[in-house]
């Protein structure tokens, strides 16, 4: 009887702990960000060392884009002109990003967000945790990104 209570207690104290995303938070989401592993239901985690693409995300008033950038060794990114639409839904105390393009929808819910981290889980279960990422420039060349 005493485990069951303890689990109990545990399970409670482990759901009241969860960060809650509000909606001041999403301003957060804007800016580059890089995955740092990937948790998958079934299977061994991935880690990831170094991504060559990362995500860029630009929303304002719960609307915006998210668009594949590539760092460069310069400290610039390489961009095109192909994003996805985002929107921001707040539904049954959870968040969710809408995507749109001209051929697909899907969503991903947000599971926590801060200054420094990023977490995404997609209809796969599958948890994107992402950081928040930084210039490289290896040239040393002292001018800043734009």
């Amino acid at each position: 009887m005493k485990k069951t209570v303890s689990i109990l207690f545990l399970v409670f104290l482990f759901v009241a702990c969860q960060q809650k995303v509000k909606p001041e938070d999403i301003s957060k989401i804007n800016g580059y960000w890089e995955v740092e592993k990937v948790v998958f239901d079934s299977i061994k985690d991935k880690e990831y060392g170094m991504n060559e693409v990362y995500d860029y995300f630009e929303i304002k008033n719960n609307k915006g884009i998210r668009k594949k950038v590539m760092p460069q060794l310069d400290g610039t990114f390489l961009v095109n002109d192909t994003y996805e639409n985002v929107t921001v839904r707040f539904a049954d105390d959870k968040v969710f990003l809408d995507y749109s393009t001209p051929y697909m929808k899907w969503s991903e819910e947000l599971i926590a967000v801060s200054a420094e981290e990023l977490v995404l889980l997609n209809k796969e279960k599958m948890e994107y945790h992402y950081k928040k990422a930084t210039s490289i420039n290896l040239l040393g060349d002292g001018k800043t990104t734009k």
